[in-house]
């Protein structure tokens, strides 16, 4: 999903929307426990608990028009493809609906009082709006837009090649959106994708550590020096979440 030469998502390339080799380039997985607490499922133990169906998530920090938003906006940003499973099939969605309701998206380990100036992007982000305000007005306002544009319909209900156009058009700052910057929400939701996609499964996203599967990572293995160096065979061993549990 991003360009070999710059680093950076290239959505005007339909091809890049579908490839993940530029992705797994800049794969950074950020320290999120601090964050994000575990979540576990009850269950009787054994293989019972292994057998019983997932439940369906039901979000609590967006709406359902945003919520509608944020698994279509995933399903294009990280689609599902030969080479592995998509962002929403790895509950990617759930991370980010979760993610959105610690301190970190909330702003209160920034500092978030004014003045609020037009600053270089060397000064960081610099605006009034804190993580999880910055998806959620962004969101409702990419709705906006499309209910003016397409007949009254939310990006959720548009067609894949329409969603990718609003979805490139925000990335290069073409998409005008009231009340917020469409770059600035652009990069936002892309990081809070790919963190979701990458974390540890105990935060929502990366289910039955597909992503890891996919990519040959081992997760928490306490020692797989011997296989850093190593280009030319995938590692031989499956990976390891944090709480122990083996894909």
């Amino acid at each position: 999903m991003t360009q070999d030469k710059d680093e950076q998502l290239d959505m005007s390339d339909p091809e890049s929307v579908l490839s993940r080799r530029g992705l797994f380039k800049r794969l950074t997985l950020l320290p999120l426990a601090a964050g994000l607490s575990a979540c576990s499922e009850p269950s009787n133990g054994g293989a019972a608990a292994s057998a019983a169906p997932a439940r369906p998530y039901i979000p609590t920090f967006f709406n359902p028009d945003e919520w509608a938003f944020v698994v279509a906006a995933c399903d294009r940003l990280i689609p599902a493809d030969e080479h592995g499973p998509g962002a929403v099939e790895l509950g990617v969605p759930e991370f980010i609906d979760r993610h959105m309701q610690t301190p970190y998206a909330s702003g209160a380990i920034w500092y978030m009082h004014g003045p609020f100036v037009e600053a270089g992007p060397e000064f960081g982000y610099q605006g009034r709006l804190a993580p999880r305000d910055i998806l959620s007005v962004g969101a409702r306002a990419v709705d906006v837009h499309c209910k003016a544009n397409f007949g009254g319909k939310t990006f959720a209900q548009l067609g894949h090649s329409q969603q990718e156009a609003l979805l490139k058009a925000a990335e290069s700052g073409a998409l005008p959106l009231p009340d917020i910057g469409a770059q600035v929400f652009f990069a936002q939701l892309l990081a809070e994708t790919r963190n979701g996609y990458f974390a540890d499964p105990q935060y929502g996203g990366n289910k039955g550590m597909g992503s890891w599967k996919m990519i040959g990572y081992p997760g928490v293995r306490a020692d797989f020096t011997d296989w850093v160096e190593v280009r030319d065979k995938p590692y031989p061993l499956p990976p390891v979440d944090l709480s122990g549990r083996r894909g």
